[in-house]
């Protein structure tokens, strides 16, 4: 059952992501693998954007600042470029804010005072916020608490229980 599952889940994966992936001869014997990101992580201004178009498709990695030279948000924008192919695996999208004066929809609802990143997951719900920089492993290992990436692991590797 194994190795029909495993050709099924690539064909099903490779249709998608709209990319071939051809499946070795020998698939049932080889473990299954986390699929290689061939996105770009995106960087997305919150005054250019509706993010109710991302609900249920991505999770939102939201940077806010009072001005675009704060340290801590040139810092924080940083650590997550530094780990973007990870951040595409996870189906993040990041969303930064650093004009208070425009006053986006997604400021007015986050209400950050100074700097703050904040994650967003999947089902619209804000999960975490901090006022501090957060390195791009602790920003994986807060999303990778969430209980619709935990199904997400499980359905990649269901043998990874």
């Amino acid at each position: 059952m194994k190795p029909i599952f495993t050709l099924v889940f690539a064909a099903v994966f490779a249709a998608t992501t709209g990319t071939a992936q051809s499946v070795p001869a020998d698939a049932e014997n080889s473990p299954v693998t986390a699929p290689v990101a061939e996105e770009e992580l995106l960087f997305l201004d919150a005054r250019e954007i509706d993010v109710r178009e991302y609900v249920w498709n991505h999770r939102l990695i939201v940077v806010m600042a009072d001005t675009p030279d704060n340290p801590q948000f040139g810092r924080q924008l940083e650590e997550i470029r530094d780990r973007a192919d990870e951040f595409v695996i996870r189906d993040v999208v990041v969303i930064f804010d650093a004009h208070p004066d425009d006053v986006s929809p997604l400021r007015q609802v986050l209400r950050p005072n100074g700097f703050m990143t904040a994650i967003i997951d999947k089902d619209g719900e804000v999960k975490a916020r901090r006022p501090a920089v957060r390195s791009g492993r602790e920003l994986m290992a807060v999303i990778d608490k969430f209980p619709l990436r935990r199904q997400e692991i499980l359905e990649r590797n269901p043998s990874g229980r």
